[in-house]
C-alpha cells in the first residue's frame, strides 16, 4: 500500500506507534507535548518495530476540551518536520479537521487517521487532494458524548454498512480504494459488551476488501474487564491484539510497541512455518 512517497506489504501485519502530542489524551497526555519529548519516543517506537508513527493533536476521549485549528497546528506540525527529517517512517496524522490534514501532508504526513471518517466540512476534498492514504474509523456519537448509552441493532453490521458507505463516498471524491484502511472504532460510541462482540466478529470486516486498523490498546474495555487501571493493561492489550491478528487485523494501533511487535512476529510466524509444511 502507498502512503504517499512511502510504500508498506501489508501482506506482513504492521505496528502503528501513538504519539500523542497532548496535554489530556487518555493514557499519555502530557508526557510527549514538547518537540524533544516527541522525537525522543518517535525513535524509540521505531527501534521497537513501529511501521508507522500516528501524530495526534487533540485528544478524542470522552469529555475532552475541543482544540482549535491553530492550536492543534502549533502542536503536531512542528512533530511531524522534525520525525519525516530524521526517519525514514510512515507517518500518520490523526485529525478531522480539514487545514490539519492539508498542512500535516505538506510536512510529511502519508496517512490521514480520522475518527470521524472524513465527515467534517472540507474534510473528504482535503484527503483526496492530499495524495496521501486515509483511515475512516467507525464512531457512534461524537468523542465528548459517545459514551452516552450507544445502541445497535447488530454492532458488526451496522460498523460495516457505515464503513462501507464511507468508503463509496472517498471513491466517489477520488480516493482509490487501494488507499482505504478501515478502523472499527473500539470504544468509540460502544458498550463493553459491543466492543466485545465486534472482536468476535471483526473478520467479517474483511468483506470490505481494505486493510484493517484496529486500536485497541489500554482502553477501557481491557480496564473494565479485568478491574486494572492505565498501567496494568499491558497483558490484556496483547491478548486482545493477537486476537485481532487472528481475524485479519493488518495494523495495530499501539501505546506499547516492542511488546506488540513481539506477538506480531509470533503470530506470524504460524502462517511462515505451515507454509513450510507444504
Amino acid at each position: 500500500m502507498k502512503f504517499k512517497n512511502k510504500e508498506l506489504d501489508l501482506s506482513i501485519p504492521r505496528v502503528m506507534g501513538i504519539l500523542n502530542v497532548t496535554p489530556d489524551s487518555f493514557s499519555d497526555g502530557g508526557r510527549f507535548d514538547t518537540l524533544e519529548a516527541a522525537v525522543e519516543q518517535a525513535s524509540e517506537m521505531i527501534n521497537h518495530g513501529a511501521d508507522f508513527i500516528d501524530v495526534g493533536g487533540e485528544s478524542t476521549r470522552p469529555g475532552a476540551a475541543a482544540v482549535s485549528v491553530e492550536e492543534e497546528l502549533d502542536r503536531v506540525i512542528p512533530v511531524i518536520e522534525a520525525i519525516s527529517a530524521r526517519f525514514d517512517t510512515v507517518i500518520s496524522i490523526d485529525t478531522s479537521k480539514a487545514l490539519v490534514m492539508t498542512e500535516a501532508c505538506n510536512a510529511g504526513a502519508g496517512l490521514i487517521n480520522d475518527v470521524r471518517a472524513l465527515r467534517e466540512d472540507g474534510a473528504l476534498s482535503a484527503a483526496s487532494q492530499s495524495g496521501s492514504a486515509v483511515c475512516l474509523m467507525h464512531m457512534q456519537g461524537q468523542p465528548r458524548t459517545m459514551q452516552n448509552s450507544p445502541t445497535y441493532q447488530n454492532v458488526i453490521k451496522d460498523v460495516s454498512s457505515f464503513l462501507e458507505h464511507r468508503i463509496q463516498s472517498c471513491i466517489d471524491a477520488g480516493i482509490e480504494r487501494n488507499k482505504i484502511l478501515v478502523d472499527p472504532g473500539f470504544g468509540f460510541g460502544k458498550t463493553l459488551a459491543h466492543n466485545y462482540q465486534l472482536l468476535d466478529g471483526l473478520a467479517e470486516l474483511q468483506n470490505l476488501h481494505v486493510p484493517l486498523l484496529v486500536g485497541l490498546s489500554r482502553k477501557s474495555m481491557i480496564g473494565k474487564l479485568l478491574d486494572r487501571e492505565l498501567d496494568a493493561r499491558l497483558a490484556g492489550s496483547i491478548a486482545a491484539a493477537t486476537i485481532s491478528l487472528m481475524k485479519g487485523a493488518r495494523i495495530l494501533r499501539v501505546h506499547d510497541v516492542q511488546q506488540t511487535a513481539d506477538a506480531v512476529k509470533v503470530v506470524s510466524a504460524l502462517s511462515a512455518f505451515k507454509d513450510q509444511l507444504n
